[in-house]
């Protein structure tokens, strides 16, 4: 039996590459179906707010972007042990929240075990909906880490049938 996935961008979309997470998950929403033991969460900025969906969940990759002192585009996958080290590398509230719901869950004696998903953001500051071309051009590539990560956890997708959508160009 597989252990249920769940998969949880966050960030601000409103902060141009801060909502990249939100914009991957939505893709994923859009273009994939998954089996019954995956679940997709726009987690925005709820952060706190997700404890009852961070302490559900068997295992959780999170989408966002990472601070990691590379270039803008750049991605990291951080793995469970590594996530709290990174607390003093983070870059919003939302990110700070969620690292203290998923600490708030050893309370409730339940600690997904979670995978961060990021990219290297360009621009986290500028208040615009749009990502960066830069980050724009790689967030199919973040997808597809993604799908991967959930595939190795035991969960499967396929393509949604396009022809339904084929009047929206």
């Amino acid at each position: 039996m597989n252990e249920n996935i769940t998969i949880l961008g966050v960030g601000n979309i409103l902060y141009s590459d801060d909502g990249v997470g939100v914009r991957v998950v939505e893709k994923l929403m859009r273009e994939y179906e998954f089996s019954d033991n995956v679940t997709l969460v726009d987690g925005g900025v709820l952060g706190i707010n997700l404890l009852g969906v961070i302490s559900n969940a068997g295992r959780l990759i999170v989408v966002d972007t990472v601070l990691n002192h590379g270039k803008p585009g750049d991605f990291h996958r951080l793995d469970h042990d590594q996530i709290p080290n990174r607390i003093l590398a983070k870059n919003s509230l939302h990110q700070v929240d969620l690292i203290e719901a998923l600490t708030l869950c050893k309370a409730l004696d339940h600690v997904p075990r979670t995978t961060i998903i990021g990219i290297e953001p360009k621009d986290l500051n500028t208040l615009k909906d749009e990502l960066t071309p830069e980050i724009e051009s790689k967030v199919e590539g973040l997808t597809q880490r993604v799908l991967e990560e959930a595939v190795r956890l035991g969960g499967s997708y396929s393509p949604r049938d396009k022809d339904i959508d084929q009047g929206e160009n």
